[in-house]
């Protein structure tokens, strides 16, 4: 990986003319050449915080971080960088950041020129969209009824929720997220379901996996078919270990059939 500074001036190759002529750095190639395996995920209207978290990233590692900023504001360290050189890297740069941008968003910044107008760009219409899709999703988690579904299916909807407000560039507190398993049990839970919400300590990702293992022994006691307490369990298992609705567990609070 290069340094801002080497990656941010680029090398020079001598013509035969003897003429000095920018050449792309070897740093500028890489980006170029990977971007479409680095970058996993196309800009799309739903997912900008996880495209820009993926783009920014790879060009942090690779020193171009400053061409995501107005170059007024970039103070030139390098006296040998020349305005040819901070130019053609920046082509570069855009031309591939344009080829991670999805038919539907392309139309927002194709004529735009430099590396920092389509990120401004995009950072200034997405924004303010994801905050609002975000309070859309949350309105929807806390209407969300368990109605006809499944204790599986419910917790399979909550979860595609969740998975969607944190693409969108939020979250949702563990707690909160328990209350909401919580609402989906039916009425002969109610017992139960109090005595979780009036626990005197304040539910986090440290001290969740109790009343989850409380829900486990709850729905085992109850007459429910065992392959749907199953895919309860292991479903609430997944939260604990931090792979599904609740991160940040440790593996050994995990819950086991």
């Amino acid at each position: 990986m290069a340094t801002s500074a080497s990656a941010s001036s680029s090398a020079h190759a001598t013509a035969s003319s003897g003429v000095l002529t920018p050449a792309i750095s070897p740093a500028l190639k890489f980006v170029i050449s990977n971007i479409k395996s680095l970058v996993l995920f196309s800009l799309t209207p739903d997912n900008f915080p996880l495209w820009s978290t993926q783009f920014a990233k790879l060009l942090k590692a690779n020193g171009f971080s400053t061409f995501l900023e107005s170059r007024s504001s970039v103070e030139n360290t390098d006296p040998n960088q020349e305005t040819q050189d901070w130019s053609i890297t920046d082509q570069n740069l855009a031309t591939a950041m344009c080829s991670t941008i999805s038919p539907e968003v392309l139309p927002y910044v194709i004529h735009l020129e430099s590396t920092y107008e389509i990120w401004s760009t995009l950072n200034t219409r997405f924004q303010s969209s994801n905050r609002s899709k975000v309070i859309q999703l949350k309105n929807e988690l806390h209407n969300l009824s368990m109605q006809s579904l499944s204790m599986s299916q419910y917790l399979t909807e909550i979860k595609k929720i969740v998975d969607q407000i944190s693409a969108a560039g939020s979250s949702v507190d563990p707690e909160d997220i328990l209350i909401y398993i919580l609402n989906s049990l039916p009425l002969e839970y109610q017992s139960f379901t109090t005595s979780i919400r009036t626990r005197p300590e304040i539910l986090t990702k440290e001290n969740i996996a109790e009343p989850m293992r409380d829900i486990r022994r709850a729905l085992l006691e109850a007459d429910v078919s065992l392959p749907v307490v199953r895919r309860f369990v292991q479903s609430v298992s997944d939260q604990a270990a931090g792979v599904g609705l609740i991160r940040g567990v440790k593996p050994d609070q995990q819950l086991v059939m």
